[in-house]
């Protein structure tokens, strides 16, 4: 059944175009081309070896509810933020909390102030539950505009949504600017602080700020340098009450996450060895990939993430589609009508190809 199914694997590719093509622009002509998927931020080099025995263990128990795990990992994350469970709310990836976070500001209809380009998952959502999105542009240099953010709130803000690292640009904004300017924020209106990638800076959380302050919600995953974005694992850390307010928004709280996705998790956090990998290897490929951009002459970021963001404007040709006929699938548009465009960080190898086709395109 396996090889049956590669088989019917790789006659669909073909047939989407990715088999051998002798008249292809660039000059690609291979027999059968390996799909490199670099476009949604995934570690390459996960699971981690402990998360995967872990989570084959779980499979034989979870014929009851974890509970038991639930409150293991709620306390193991608060441990590590110097909070207790207490602070902890789980859910399926932290993109089902944005959501919930959302819901929690959208009480009172008003609106939700957020950069410009910034990840847009949850704008549908509260969009729909009737908060409007201000868009602030973000700074020439691709890092939150904090000042015109707080200019632009005003006494319908609910909410003000912060990513840091941010994504899709890869700047960081130095932690003690952006807790001056939160705690103001959280003067007036809930802040949503999106910490997916602080794994990957050296800039520290602002976990510690939630322990005082009821209008702060800090969001993580375990998607990114733990490996776990397929397992659905993710948290948020705040104040008690508004833990408790927001548990009330889900069916039921806690329970979103399954027991083979809580124990991946929570023998993850103890695997040290992998993270260090991770941040090892990403630092080593998202150097040389500035290294060589810099030698096209190919503007970018300082990216402090597991991506790159870059413009593509000078390049002749169109770098996605090239891209895409060499077996790769990850550059993506968020600022429309730019050349700017963001690729997720893979492996060395995968990287050294995305390179291969730049250069191909460059000319």
């Amino acid at each position: 059944m396996r090889q049956s199914g590669l088989a019917l694997a790789g006659v669909a590719f073909a047939g989407n175009g990715f088999g051998r093509n002798t008249n292809h622009p660039f000059g690609w002509d291979e027999e059968a081309v390996e799909i490199i998927r670099i476009g949604s931020n995934e570690n390459p080099y996960g699971p981690s070896p402990m998360a995967k025995e872990a989570m084959m263990k779980a499979i034989n128990t979870s014929n009851r509810y974890p509970w038991d795990v639930t409150t293991q990992l709620r306390e193991k994350i608060a441990q590590q933020y110097g909070l207790t469970k207490d602070h902890v709310l789980m859910g399926a990836g932290s993109s089902e909390l944005l959501g919930v976070t959302a819901a929690l500001a959208a009480v009172k209809p008003g609106n939700a102030v957020a950069a410009y380009p910034t990840f847009r998952l949850w704008f549908s959502a509260a969009e729909n539950m009737g908060l409007k999105i201000k868009s602030i542009p973000c700074t020439p240099d691709k890092k939150h505009n904090l000042q015109d953010m707080l200019n632009a709130m005003d006494g319908e803000t609910r909410m003000v949504y912060i990513v840091n690292p941010h994504n899709p640009t890869g700047t960081v904004v130095p932690a003690a600017d952006l807790q001056a300017f939160v705690e103001r924020m959280s003067e007036k209106a809930i802040v949503l602080l999106d910490e997916a990638y602080t794994e990957y800076s050296d800039e520290p959380s602002l976990a510690k700020l939630v322990a005082g302050n009821t209008n702060l919600v800090i969001a993580k995953t375990f998607s990114k340098i733990y490996g776990l974005a397929g397992a659905r694992a993710g948290f948020v850390l705040a104040h008690p009450e508004t833990i408790k307010k927001m548990g009330s928004f889900m069916p039921w709280a806690n329970a979103g996450t399954s027991a083979v996705s809580l124990a991946g998790a929570l023998a993850s956090m103890d695997d040290h060895a992998f993270t260090k990998m991770t941040r090892t290897k990403t630092d080593e490929v998202r150097k040389m990939l500035h290294q060589e951009m810099g030698k096209m002459n190919i503007p970018f970021t300082n990216s402090t993430t597991s991506f790159i963001y870059y413009d593509t404007s000078s390049l002749p040709a169109d770098l996605a589609k090239a891209c895409e006929a060499a077996g790769i699938q990850g550059v993506r548009t968020f600022e429309q009508g730019t050349g700017w465009r963001r690729t997720s960080i893979g492996t060395m190898a995968e990287m050294e190809k995305f390179i291969g086709v730049l250069k191909k395109v460059r000319g």
